[in-house]
């Protein structure tokens, strides 16, 4: 069992992604959290960078609260040697980054392929990951291979179904490298509940929103929960009964979500967690 023990209750566990408030800064998106009593947040890299890291930690722990995970790393396949290295050294940065916010996982997107050959582009993935691993275990973050829909695998991840993500955190140890089921990404795979009982002790991280019809934009378009045709609840209860109780990520990419005032999204995605999740 990962995380926070079932009998704490659900509502704890929700952690909010800090890009289902885009437009909102840092010190923002902490305070509302602190208002409204969500215990964890999820931070990007691009928001720590507006702060600066050792600025955004201090920030974060002084308000109480946790890192569930820092997105994001990745994008592994490269058409040159040179470029493969700076794709190493920048998640080796994003790594150092989680270590300093205390949070426990960095989130990979994993990449395309730069020259249309998939399977040198997965290898790549496997290589990265790979390389990674004794920063990682020094650092003592976790690895989390997010698949994404196949919709993205052009221009942002080779990895789009849970049981690529699962045969590529298979080669690694299980206290170093997982997957992240991002409900948005897997909702669709008729293989997905196989996929989540095989991930088991992999499962680092558990994604809310939910998929609108007809769909707005492929990634701007994700809803609240129960505004879609995602079975939420089924998900959540799955990814449980394989073992993970840790936090659960509102993750919503939305611009009339982003246009919201921060004080209402807050109370909405607390109610949507509650009634769907």
């Amino acid at each position: 069992m990962t995380g926070i023990a079932a009998a704490d209750g659900l509502e704890v566990r929700l952690s909010f992604n800090q890009i289902t408030a885009d437009p909102y800064g840092m010190r923002d998106v902490v305070d509302a959290c602190v208002q409204h009593g969500v215990k964890t947040i999820s931070v990007w890299r691009h928001k720590v960078d507006e702060l600066g890291l050792e600025a955004t930690a201090g920030l974060i722990r002084d308000a109480g609260l946790g890192v569930s995970s820092l997105c994001r790393g990745g994008f592994f396949p490269a058409a040159t040697e040179a470029e493969v290295a700076s794709r190493h050294e920048d998640n080796v940065r994003a790594l150092e980054e989680a270590a300093t916010l205390g949070s426990p996982l960095l989130v990979l997107v994993c990449g395309p392929a730069p020259d249309k050959d998939l399977d040198r582009a997965r290898q790549q993935v496997v290589e990265g990951i790979a390389a990674l691993l004794p920063v990682a275990e020094r650092l003592k973050v976790k690895i989390g291979i997010e698949p994404l829909h196949p919709v993205f695998a052009g221009d942002r991840s080779v990895i789009v179904t849970l049981a690529q993500a699962n045969e590529i955190a298979e080669c690694f140890p299980a206290s170093l490298v997982g997957v992240v089921v991002d409900v948005y990404h897997v909702w669709w795979d008729p293989c997905v509940y196989d996929g989540i009982r095989r991930a088991a002790d992999r499962i680092l991280g558990f994604h809310v929103s939910d998929w609108l019809v007809p769909s707005p934009d492929p990634l701007m378009g994700r809803g609240l929960m129960g505004d879609g045709v995602i079975e939420l609840r089924r998900l959540r209860k799955a990814v449980e009964a394989a073992g993970y109780f840790g936090p659960i990520e509102v993750e919503i990419f939305n611009r009339d979500v982003w246009a919201m005032p921060l004080d209402d999204l807050m109370t909405k995605v607390k109610e949507r967690f509650v009634a769907h999740v």
